[in-house]
């Protein structure tokens, strides 16, 4: 994004993420605040100090208490919030890329332990079976336990090539289960694109990533050109989309409403965290890069649209799925969602670390918070595999954020708008594979029905 406040953010819509974490250009941060400093607790913090280089059992160096103490302070705000220090910095900076070292998981803090928000896709986490709220408790022979999410995410990162064995908890489980994985470059494909079956399109975003835009729009193209007409319907799949650049969320947005419309908007204490982000290039684009969907079909802006979402959704994913539904763009299918609606802001400190701070709550257009709440969908298509008691979601993490509105974790019976959301028929419990043994996917298929259906009502109204 070009303008001067989005400019000055480094604007994250997502967890930790372990091997890649989202964020755009920032700057250097200056404490501004006229407020007088707290002589009492600043004694206080100068006396522990004292006695622990006095009296601990063994010698500690200066440094690794002051840089203990500042990843408490910011650990101690929200889940979200964290120091690094400059090789740690440099590494959460090479995931805005798309391609970094490590296993592939998104996680989140969670009573000093540490939980899985979603698997990647395509990496060796999501290979191996590890699942969304599973409860990391050791990486190699180190629990767990007091590990900031800072210190489990180096752990876990590592050379391509070397094993890493992770001890789990999951609560479908009376033993822990360990997993052995090898480490690998994560190149995550944060687009995917292909028909359903004759003008039905599909089309994934894993992660919003900084080329997410641009390659969704190709994505797009791609599935009119292959359909040799404009497309009947169209599904978008967000389901365990961790989140990422929210400037990816504003384009992956804008290719479905009309110009200048409201897609999200941020209220948070300084004036750079005032935002109102609309359907509009200059919000999206960096630079003097031409439009991406200046040559995508017109039909989009009018295509029928399903957005898949489940408890995995979260942040960048819930502020698409709240701006398509608060528009009525789209019909929103799946789960709640994960219900995180902070903005964190990348600043760089002068030792070439960095702090991740929480700066903003965001809003969908109709002024709906999603933290710790989430997205209700408009028709619920429980799968088959997935348990929604165990799914993590933001109003299960320790020390989050509330919900301004006073609405927390909304029961999936029950959307945001007051209306009664509309059960989808039940998966079929005797058939999980197809013909060729593939998993099916229940939520997918309900999606093409429902645009079927849609179909069918708009032959109805046209005669």
């Amino acid at each position: 994004m070009t303008t001067s406040r989005t400019s000055k953010l480094a604007l994250m819509t997502t967890g930790a993420l372990l091997g890649g974490a989202l964020t755009l250009s920032v700057q250097a941060f200056a404490d501004k605040s006229d407020s007088v400093l707290p002589l009492t607790e600043l004694r206080i913090f100068a006396e522990v100090f004292g006695r622990i280089k006095q009296d601990y059992v063994e010698p500690v160096e200066d440094k690794k208490l002051i840089n203990e103490a500042i990843k408490g302070m910011l650990s101690g705000l929200d889940p979200h919030s964290d120091y690094f220090d400059p090789q740690a910095f440099k590494e959460f900076r090479e995931g805005t890329q798309g391609e970094f070292g490590g296993l592939g998981i998104e996680i989140g803090a969670e009573d000093g332990l540490v939980k899985v928000v979603a698997p990647i896709e395509d990496t060796p986490a999501q290979k191996a079976g590890i699942k969304s709220g599973d409860l990391i408790v050791k990486i190699d022979d180190t629990p767990v336990r007091g590990l900031s999410l800072n210190d489990a995410v180096k752990r876990m990162r590592g050379k391509p090539g070397t094993k890493v064995t992770l001890t789990i908890a999951r609560k479908t489980e009376s033993k822990p289960l360990v997993f052995t994985l090898t480490r690998a470059i994560i190149q995550t494909k944060s687009v995917k694109s292909r028909m359903l079956e004759p003008g039905f399109g599909y089309v994934r975003v894993a992660q919003f990533q900084e080329h997410t835009v641009e390659n969704f729009a190709q994505a797009l193209s791609g599935l009119y050109k292959e359909n040799k007409a404009p497309l009947k319907g169209l599904v978008l799949d967000l389901r365990d989309d961790p989140g990422g650049l929210l400037n990816g969320a504003v384009g992956v947005s804008s290719a479905f409403l009309p110009k200048d419309a409201l897609v999200v908007y941020t209220e948070g204490r300084v004036a750079d965290a005032q935002m109102r982000l609309y359907a509009n290039s200059k919000y999206y684009l960096r630079g003097n890069t031409p439009d991406y969907y200046a040559k995508t079909p017109a039909e989009l802006k009018t295509v029928p649209l399903v957005v898949l979402v489940n408890g995995g959704s979260a942040s960048a994913s819930e502020i698409v799925a709240g701006a398509l539904q608060d528009h009525k763009r789209a019909l929103i299918v799946g789960t709640q969602t994960f219900g995180k609606g902070s903005v964190q802001s990348v600043l760089p400190l002068s030792n070439d670390g960095g702090i991740k701070l929480t700066t903003a709550r965001y809003f969908t257009p109709n002024g709906r918070s999603i933290q710790a709440k989430g997205i209700t969908p408009d028709i619920i298509a429980e799968d088959g595999s997935e348990s929604s008691s165990l799914r993590i979601r933001e109003a299960d993490l320790e020390k989050h954020l509330s919900n301004p509105s006073g609405e927390e974790a909304a029961p999936a019976s029950k959307p945001a708008n007051g209306k009664p959301a509309t059960p989808a028929a039940k998966p079929s419990a005797s058939k999980t594979t197809d013909d060729d043994g593939k998993p099916v996917d229940t939520q997918l298929n309900q999606a093409l029905n429902v645009l079927k259906v849609q179909q069918i009502l708009l032959k109805k109204a046209g005669n």
